[in-house]
């Protein structure tokens, strides 16, 4: 006998298509069988050694999230509710172009003080490898859901050129071009930048081309954080999309939305600037998260120039009162292009988390707020926040338009992506909230997309861009990645207050057949594995 029969299910399968009602069969962590409308047809219903009764629910593809930071969050939590609860069953890692593969021991010691807002120092982590195959190979041991790995281009460039503003030499690119191609070969799905964070940001397109064209010879996409979502966004898509053609690479835009004052409304302008790509034949894909504000770490904000020669030269450089007034003037007055290249507005900045917990009266205000508290002017309390934190603060950017996201949302090559950063006291309420917020509010609430449309940019058009053979419908033969929620009820819990609060109205999700929560409660079941690109034969 079958190991599960999903009995009365109101299917949606992922492909767009109206729902219909129907039993599946899972045997051996695939769907074996779909018997459409079994108990009207008096037909004979299939048997398995456990039964589960779907009535009232929808069963889909498990959710992919294609922007996910739980690099480090999938090793430290087993449990791993934020997203298991969401119905999430495969996370894309390795974005922004900073992550912790393919490092050597210095750069290892860098990236992790780069992005402790991310994702904390790790110091509780046994980091035991150093390519990307070896990293896979961890998560092989066992997780809470698959993930999926992009190169980082900003930690191969800091592994290569370190963190100096200047050109690659010939030598040096040859390098990351090797690095690249092994990360590919070992299993990663593409490669990613952040091309305001540094050192990703040094790279000039022609370094980027280069790479990108190893990764078009493997099969896999560019996913670039682009050089600004703010006074230059426009300008920075159209300059991706050309970047992509020119190295006859797909291309996938990470939290592709249109952020500041200077943007308001203009998500039209970006949608019309990638269909006339589209319809040039160009490859293009994107994700965003249904909220308005971004969520990145403090240190982010500064300019570019302050961040060269890595971690310590930052604070070495805020340290210095003469530098320091230097970045000051750059934040608030000119716009550093580490904030898009808009002056710094600090109401809009709020601290969500810290790594010293001695500094937790930060965490939940504005920079102003805090300033205002203090007696001081808000550069001096961001000032005393990143040395006193050494650089871990994150925060939450209130600088995004409701209008935009619901405009780009639409769009025919839009795919979900919680850019969920897990670290902090009260984190950004889209990591633990994405997914079913999708469902709840802008389905079910607003009607912004039909219940089957939204499944199908949450499911199976991102797995298509994975390339995933096996995954993001339920069909026969597929992999029983599955979600069951109920269409009625399904909604975020976590809010800005509470952003810890898991989801209502999920109460069932598979990844490979096996349950990882059931009845609305985590199991102990690690099901999650490292979802590998299978290598092309190169010519």
């Amino acid at each position: 006998m079958e190991d599960l029969v999903i009995r009365d299910a109101d299917v949606v399968d992922g492909s767009g298509a109206d729902s219909y009602r129907a039993d599946v069969v899972i045997d051996d962590g695939r769907i074996v069988a779909i018997v459409k409308e079994a108990a009207a047809a008096g037909c004979q219903r299939p048997k398995a050694v456990r039964e589960l009764d779907a009535e009232g629910l929808v069963l889909s593809p498990g959710f992919i999230d294609m922007h996910a930071h739980s690099d480090l969050a999938l090793l430290r939590d087993p449990d791993h509710s934020a997203k298991a609860a969401q119905g999430v069953t495969l996370e894309v890692l390795g974005q922004d172009g900073l992550s912790y593969a393919p490092v050597d021991d210095r750069t290892l010691d860098e990236v992790r003080r780069a992005i402790a807002g991310w994702n904390g120092t790790g110091d509780d982590i046994d980091f035991d490898w150093r390519s990307v195959g070896e990293y896979l190979d961890r998560l092989d041991r066992g997780i809470a859901v698959n993930a999926a790995y992009l190169v980082p281009q900003g930690t191969v460039r800091a592994l290569v050129v370190g963190w100096e503003d200047r050109p690659a030499t010939p030598g040096e690119l040859d390098r990351m071009r090797q690095l690249v191609a092994e990360g590919l070969e070992q299993g990663a799905v593409g490669l990613s930048s952040g091309l305001t964070y540094t050192p990703g940001m040094y790279a000039e397109n022609a370094e980027l081309t280069e790479l990108c064209r190893v990764v078009a010879r493997h099969g896999g996409y560019y996913c670039p954080h682009h050089r600004s979502y703010g006074a230059g966004a426009l300008a920075a898509y159209a300059e991706m999309v050309h970047l992509a053609r020119e190295a006859d690479c797909a291309l996938h835009l990470a939290h592709a939305t249109l952020n500041f004052g200077v943007n308001e409304g203009r998500a039209p302008e970006l949608l019309a600037l990638l269909d006339e790509a589209l319809d040039a034949g160009t490859d293009i894909t994107l994700d965003t998260y249904p909220y308005t504000p971004g969520c990145t770490t403090l240190v982010a904000l500064l300019p570019s120039w302050a961040h060269e020669g890595g971690p310590r030269e930052v604070l070495r450089r805020l340290a210095d009162d003469g530098t320091a007034e230097r970045i000051r003037h750059d934040l608030e007055v000119t716009g550093a292009d580490g904030c898009h290249g808009v002056p710094v507005d600090w109401d809009t900045i709020e601290i969500s988390g810290v790594t010293d917990p001695a500094l937790g009266d930060f965490v939940g205000r504005t920079v102003r707020e805090s300033s205002s508290l203090r007696g001081e002017a808000p550069w001096a309390t961001a000032r005393r926040l990143l040395l006193d934190d050494r650089l871990g603060p994150t925060i939450l950017q209130h600088v995004g338009h409701e209008e935009n996201v619901r405009t780009i949302m639409r769009h025919r090559v839009h795919t979900g992506g919680s850019d969920g950063i897990l670290h902090g006291a009260k984190p950004h309420p889209r990591a633990y909230g994405t997914f079913p917020h999708y469902l709840g509010h802008y389905v079910r609430e607003l009607g912004i997309l039909s219940l089957e449309e939204c499944v199908a940019h949450l499911t199976a058009r991102p797995a298509a861009r994975l390339r995933l053979p096996d995954r993001g419908l339920v069909r026969e033969g597929y992999r029983a990645d599955l979600v069951l929620f109920d269409p009625r009820t399904v909604a975020a819990g976590s809010s800005y207050a509470t952003p810890r609060t898991l989801p209502t109205g999920i109460p069932h999700v598979l990844v490979d057949g096996r349950f990882v929560i059931e009845n609305g409660r985590r199991t102990d079941t690690l099901a999650g594995r490292a979802i590998r690109r299978t290598p092309l034969q190169l010519a």
